[in-house]
């Protein structure tokens, strides 16, 4: 049954589609292929029933919102003796209750002025954590916006939603003034504002809790601002990267005097059985280990490289963007720069030079950092590989007359540097924005 013959399924209210869903659910085999003759032959390709199971699972999301927001305006959980909507909701779902809080406080939200995202997230065109973000900004608007701003605002973070991830809407949302058709000094001074009361709110959360267990481990639980978490998640790519994995192979082959030629390969093609979260928690003993304990007010261990416009920085006002994603006001640009590894790349400014033509047959360093401005992860079309795993690929072969310029350096993760050279795969390089993105497809 197709999600629109639920619309026409008799009877009132939610149940009865309901049970056309499961019904329809029955018919599907519990084991083995899911995928009929047509699909197969290509008539259908995988991602369009793919997408069509995505899209119904966020129906179902916002019906279930629905079914939330009315229970809330009923006062349901108070005929159940229960302390509240949260409660309820985390009675009968089975969840945690902050998790039920969450869920009750947009669900509410959306059964307010939020028409649009409540449209768009019952036809299966956002998802709920697209919805969560639209509600977060709309509460965060200042108050003297009309409603014909505040309705602009929401059809157009919408309409972006629909063709972005959450966490690149996130991004849109910081600068909602804008799609109001603000001033840009305005709507830096609000981006501005809305980070640092976020940075104030996340230093007052700071927790930090640890217990030692029967065997050897400890175990702990920490809550820190996202700029702190994104430097120590960096660090951890760092050390846990493919790439180190194998030198540190090779260099304890040759402690060993063993032949070594083979090693990057071999580190390679296990590089798929590694459990990373292992993987990664043992990079983090390894920075603990390694922790400077003369100078705790010290530099940290890694770059993160912070774009910065300079008139922001000399008037204060908005914000700057991490090579990690995340953004920051500019006062904690300020303080952090102080004393942590930041290196700041403000735009307009002298900078050191980075093309370096036929002199060099590597990329440098430098190089890298001006690069991380842009990337956050592999340029391969869909790939979430972190770009401190990348190695810089030439767009034109240096064999070929290529140059050693940034404009030349396209950021590879192992897998996808590999198969550019390859000869399965035709590879197009295109650009999208600031960035460039690699596209495959297996050579007839």
């Amino acid at each position: 049954m197709s999600i629109q013959a639920l619309h026409r399924a008799p009877g009132r209210g939610a149940r009865p589609a309901l049970d056309a869903v499961h019904g329809a659910l029955d018919g599907v085999p519990a084991e083995g292929s899911v995928l009929d003759g047509s699909v197969l032959e290509g008539a259908v390709g995988p991602a369009v029933v793919l997408g069509e199971i995505d899209r119904a699972i966020r129906r179902l999301q916002g019906l279930r919102l629905r079914v939330i927001a009315e229970a809330d305006e009923k006062q349901v959980a108070d005929d159940s003796g229960m302390s509240s909507t949260s409660a309820w909701v985390a009675a009968r779902s089975r969840t945690s209750g902050a998790d039920a809080s969450d869920d009750v406080r947009l669900a509410v939200a959306l059964d307010g002025e939020l028409a649009a995202t409540r449209s768009a997230l019952s036809e299966g065109r956002l998802s709920t954590e697209h919805a969560k973000v639209i509600a977060t900004t709309a509460a965060r608007l200042p108050e003297a916006l009309a409603a014909t701003e505040r309705a602009r605002i929401e059809t157009s973070l919408v309409a972006a939603g629909e063709r972005i991830d959450p966490e690149r809407l996130r991004k849109v949302a910081r600068r909602a003034l804008a799609l109001a058709e603000r001033s840009v000094a305005e709507t830096d001074t609000h981006e501005g504002e809305q980070l640092a009361a976020e940075e104030e709110l996340a230093w007052q959360k700071c927790r930090f809790t640890l217990r030692h267990n029967d065997d050897g481990t400890s175990t702990g639980h920490f809550t820190v601002p996202r700029t702190a978490a994104d430097i120590l998640k960096k660090v951890v790519q760092q050390l846990a990267s493919p790439k180190r994995l194998a030198s540190r192979e090779q260099e304890r082959g040759q402690a060993l005097g063993l032949d070594t030629r083979g090693t990057a390969h071999r580190a390679a093609t296990v590089v798929g059985e590694i459990d990373w979260q292992q993987r990664n928690g043992q990079a983090f003993a390894e920075i603990l280990e390694h922790l400077p304990t003369e100078r705790l007010h010290g530099k940290v261990a890694a770059t993160v490289v912070v774009t910065v416009e300079h008139q922001k920085l000399v008037s204060g006002l908005g914000a700057a963007g991490m090579d990690t994603g995340s953004a920051m006001s500019i006062g904690q640009v300020r303080r952090l720069a102080c004393e942590a590894g930041i290196l700041p790349a403000v735009l307009d400014g002298d900078s050191v030079p980075l093309d370096l033509g036929r002199t060099k047959r590597h990329f440098q360093e430098s190089q890298r950092v001006a690069l991380a401005t842009a990337y956050h992860e592999c340029a391969a079309a869909d790939c979430d590989r972190p770009y401190a795993w990348c190695d810089l690929h030439h767009e034109k072969p240096w064999s070929r007359g290529g140059r050693t310029d940034l404009a030349d350096a396209v950021p590879l993760c192992g897998f996808h540097h590999r198969l550019v050279h390859g000869e399965r795969h035709q590879t197009r390089i295109h650009r999208v924005g600031n960035r460039k993105v690699v596209t495959f497809r297996r050579r007839p």
